[in-house]
């Protein structure tokens, strides 16, 4: 098992800090889809009303 000191191990937990991955894109895209489903919703609602 290899030894990794602790300033190495705090350069490696900085370095993954800023680089957020896929977090916010994900975030947006479930968002837009739920937004969407409920207007496709309200709207198919809206009309079977008639």
């Amino acid at each position: 098992m290899e030894h990794i000191s602790a300033a190495h191990a705090l350069t490696q937990a900085a370095a993954t800090q800023e680089d957020p991955g896929l977090g916010n894109l994900l975030r947006v895209v479930v968002v837009v889809m739920v937004v969407g489903c409920v207007l496709v919703g309200w709207l198919l609602l809206r009309g079977y009303r008639k």
